[in-house]
């Protein structure tokens, strides 16, 4: 099962409905419709990328014939890094069907489900720190995406991996989801995960925030036993959540201190005219 299922044209048409009635409701003078509204304004970002993200797997499909060679060029690199196997790791558990079917189900409902419940609860918890942390969100997202377009096999495509989704009649992929399956590299679950990790643990002050952590590691675990990545995908995405991370700080640093220098001018200016009306 998954938790949405929509095509490239529905996933914007929604995005556009939510853009357009959230604006809409900018405009009512209700308070809580105006919060309905900037909320349905920021899911619309999130329908706008699953439509991406099913574009690019659309692109990535195109060549398929590069994608196993890819995926074996990682396999080699992760050797001469001594990172685990992924046929060792996922060997573990298949002989535990319970745990098996366990991440399979986590890994196609949390996916989209633990975004947007950290994002509601950033958004009306947190709502100083809900900007800046979905600009990461966002472009994170478009980071992997564009990397995306390179197709790369996943592990449960290569012999000795076995496909848990396949055998256990739980796959996301047998929906209509087929071209999205050569998108391998970077993990967008882990950059996800461990984006919804970090900030529930930064910004929360509760004693359950643990519990973002533990949706990082555990999604990190899953996506390697279902033979949906490789280890060196979650690496990969983790680095890009990295700098996109560095990247929003040190702007939102520079426009402070760029605002800083100049508002002091900008009020000398100000003030004689206004004397002047008075």
């Amino acid at each position: 099962m998954q938790t949405v299922s929509l095509t490239i044209t529905q996933s914007w048409e929604l995005a556009g409905v939510l853009m357009a009635s959230g604006t809409a409701l900018a405009f009512v003078p209700d308070r809580r419709a105006q919060l309905a509204g900037a909320f349905a304004r920021e899911v619309s970002i999130i329908g706008f990328l699953y439509g991406l993200w099913h574009y690019v797997g659309d692109l990535a499909a195109a060549g398929t014939s590069g994608a196993v060679a890819h995926a074996h060029t990682i396999e080699r690199i992760e050797r001469d890094l001594h990172l685990p196997s992924e046929r060792w790791t996922q060997h573990l558990v298949l002989d535990h069907p319970l745990v098996v079917q366990g991440a399979n189900l986590y890994y196609a409902t949390m996916h989209f489900t633990g975004m947007l419940l950290f994002l509601l609860w950033l958004f009306v918890r947190h709502r100083d720190r809900y900007r800046p942390i979905r600009q990461v969100m966002a472009w994170t997202t478009l980071a992997c995406l564009l990397v995306q377009l390179i197709p790369v096999a996943p592990p449960r495509m290569l012999p000795g991996i076995v496909d848990t989704g396949l055998r256990y009649h739980q796959s996301v992929y047998s929906g209509g989801l087929a071209a999205d399956q050569l998108s391998s590299m970077p993990s967008v679950h882990v950059a996800w995960a461990v984006l919804v990790g970090w900030y529930v643990w930064r910004v929360s002050p509760s004693r359950w925030r643990w519990i973002g952590p533990a949706h990082a590691v555990l999604t990190v675990l899953i996506v390697v036993v279902t033979g949906n990545h490789y280890w060196l995908d979650g690496i990969v995405a983790v680095l890009l959540l990295a700098i996109c991370a560095w990247g929003v700080a040190g702007v939102q640093a520079l426009w402070r201190r760029l605002r800083a220098h100049l508002q002091p001018r900008l009020t000398a200016r100000l003030r004689p005219a206004q004397e002047a009306r008075v």
